[in-house]
């Protein structure tokens, strides 16, 4: 197998970025530059999507932002439509990996490069169940079920001539495996995320906070999201589900995030005791506002992975989510309840049911779980020992098969292919 003990110059590729913190990717781009700085001698590579194009170079630490329009309804987020400069700093900076970290234009920008330049090994995160969670679910909306069965067939398609480019893919967790499945992509790595279990800590909590968010008011449980407000992280479900908590139970919810849902929920929950603080500025006060909370809440049936449940269960919060996605992988009866998909009566119950008498065990075995399993060192460990090398050696060996995928014809004849 292909080692990377040797200097490598490694390349991550998304649109999945917010130059505020939001979003497990965001916070996987800098545990990375991290990792990398402090435990190797790689160089690190990172483009994502910017209001100009510019790059910043930073010892062994490149970051390229290139020039993207804004994403209508949120505002935290642009995508890259205009490729030419992407693959102008692909072909100044000659990556010897390119990991891939979201679905939409950018890995074809990859798989063009690596036809120029076949040594190139690309890896491929599938981090977002998008036949599902982007595609499916808003074609419901929009044309009914039954053509939304039709698109996300054709979101699949899409899937299986994207990724059979690559010479490795990875996910997040094992639920994701039946839809690359469906995709004909079968060989595929597991990639687990991780957490700064020292920030993210129950110490971290502030008694100021509540009052801080305008809830002081409220003596009940604080309850609490992060993330995009949008249809596809089921942030409504959470407010249909607030409304239905009894007015004794006096509880409070922060939805932490920003999208397009934001102004429609905001007047949704006129006269709740709902705040809408946006996305938080860096991750120590992410730590706070979750540490000073009393219980996480999410509806997202489509979660890859759910970095924000680990910081919540880090900071000692039990989890009410769904019956889906990488749910059931993160959340047990111990430390959490899960109910089905799109049922906020269920939700709502579940809430009730755990305070205050069974929140706090739950918190400290989420809290314990945490430390057992999750590091940010662990998961950059196994990317750069197991899923880079395999990769490395699939590049080699397309090199040595050459630009028609044959091997050379003297290798058959001394029996060296």
């Amino acid at each position: 197998m292909a080692s990377t003990t040797d200097q490598l110059l490694v390349c991550d590729l998304t649109q999945s970025y917010s130059p505020k913190g939001g979003g497990g990717i965001s916070t996987y781009l800098k545990e990375k530059q991290r990792f990398i700085r402090d435990n190797t001698n790689h160089r690190l590579l990172q483009i994502v999507p910017g209001p100009e194009t510019k790059i910043v170079e930073d010892g062994r630490l490149i970051w390229c932002e290139i020039a993207a329009g804004g994403i209508e309804n949120s505002p935290n987020y642009r995508f890259i439509t205009k490729t030419g400069p992407v693959r102008e700093v692909l072909e100044r900076y000659r990556p010897d990996i390119i990991e891939s970290l979201c679905p939409w234009v950018l890995p074809w920008t990859a798989i063009n490069h690596r036809r120029h330049y076949p040594e190139t090994a690309l890896v491929a995160g599938y981090r977002t169940d998008f036949p599902e969670a982007q595609v499916h679910r808003v074609a419901v909306k929009l044309f009914g079920r039954h053509l939304a069965r039709f698109w996300r067939w054709q979101a699949c398609c899409y899937g299986e001539i994207t990724y059979r480019e690559f010479d490795r893919v990875y996910v997040l967790g094992e639920d994701s495996i039946p839809t690359l499945t469906r995709m004909k992509v079968h060989d595929v790595d597991r990639l687990k995320l991780g957490v700064h279990a020292d920030l993210f800590s129950p110490d971290k909590a502030d008694p100021g906070f509540r009052a801080e968010m305008g809830l002081d008011h409220t003596k009940g449980p604080l309850l609490i999201y992060a993330g995009r407000i949008d249809y596809e992280k089921g942030a409504d479900q959470l407010i249909e589900m607030f409304r239905k908590l009894p007015a004794e139970l006096d509880a409070a919810l922060v939805m932490l995030g920003d999208g397009k849902l934001t102004p429609e929920l905001k007047e949704a929950a006129k006269g709740m005791a709902v705040a809408f603080p946006g996305f938080l500025k860096g991750r120590t006060e992410m730590a706070r506002a979750l540490a000073s909370s009393d219980v996480y809440v999410s509806a997202m049936p489509s979660e890859t992975f759910g970095i924000s449940i680990i910081e919540a269960q880090a900071c000692g919060l039990p989890v009410i989510g769904v019956d889906s996605g990488a749910m059931p992988s993160r959340v047990s009866p111990s430390n959490g309840v899960l109910v089905p998909v799109g049922n906020t009566d269920a939700m709502a119950q579940a809430v009730q049911n755990i305070w205050p008498a069974r929140a706090e065990a739950m918190g400290r075995e989420a809290r314990a779980v945490v430390e057992r399993e999750y590091s940010w060192d662990a998961t950059f460990t196994h990317l750069f020992d197991t899923i880079y090398p395999k990769a490395l050696d699939a590049a080699e060996a397309r090199v040595r098969r050459g630009p028609l995928g044959f091997r050379p014809v003297h290798k058959f004849l001394n029996g060296t292919a």
